[in-house]
């Protein structure tokens, strides 16, 4: 009995070793997956918070871009409205100067050539002054478009690198 006794202590010291060997393995295992877990996780929340601040980065450039648009748009309204008023004050005082001409007129054929030559020169004038609120238009229109057309050529750009 004895042996049996004894077979039976080393047959349970080596299930035993068995199991705790088998025990630390899985613990070894289980450490290994919530390691690579944790890192897995750790480098999807870096992407993500990443992500998060390019975005919020992209969307400050675009709001920037949009304020630089509007005020070139804004500047560009005020020339056209300075050009405006003072096309007005000139018209006003050429005309006023015109009337007072054309009363001191002293025959029909002088007063026929001052309101022809006044006519000539307002309508020259009209044209010069539509040409140059034709270029400030465009000018102004190529300057507020130019901030966000710069951003949309960045985001194109961007997007064709990251493919």
């Amino acid at each position: 009995m004895a042996d049996s006794a004894e077979t039976v202590k080393k047959t349970v010291e080596t299930a035993t070793a068995q199991v705790k060997a088998t025990g630390e393995k899985v613990q070894a295992q289980a450490e290994k997956f919530q390691a690579a877990g944790a890192q897995a996780f750790r480098e999807a929340a870096d992407k993500s918070v990443a992500g998060l601040t390019e975005l919020n980065v992209q969307g400050k450039q675009n709001l920037e871009a949009l304020v630089a648009s509007a005020a070139a748009a804004q500047k560009g309204a005020e020339a056209l409205s300075a050009q405006g008023v003072a096309y007005s004050k000139k018209t006003w005082e050429d005309g006023v100067a015109a009337a007072q001409s054309l009363a001191a007129a002293r025959s029909i054929q002088e007063l026929i050539e001052l309101q022809t030559s006044w006519a000539k020169s307002a309508t020259e004038f009209y044209l010069s002054e539509v040409t140059k609120a034709t270029d400030t238009l465009t000018a102004s229109v190529k300057d507020s478009f130019k901030p966000i057309n710069e951003r949309v050529t960045a985001s194109v750009e961007r997007f064709q690198a990251a493919r």
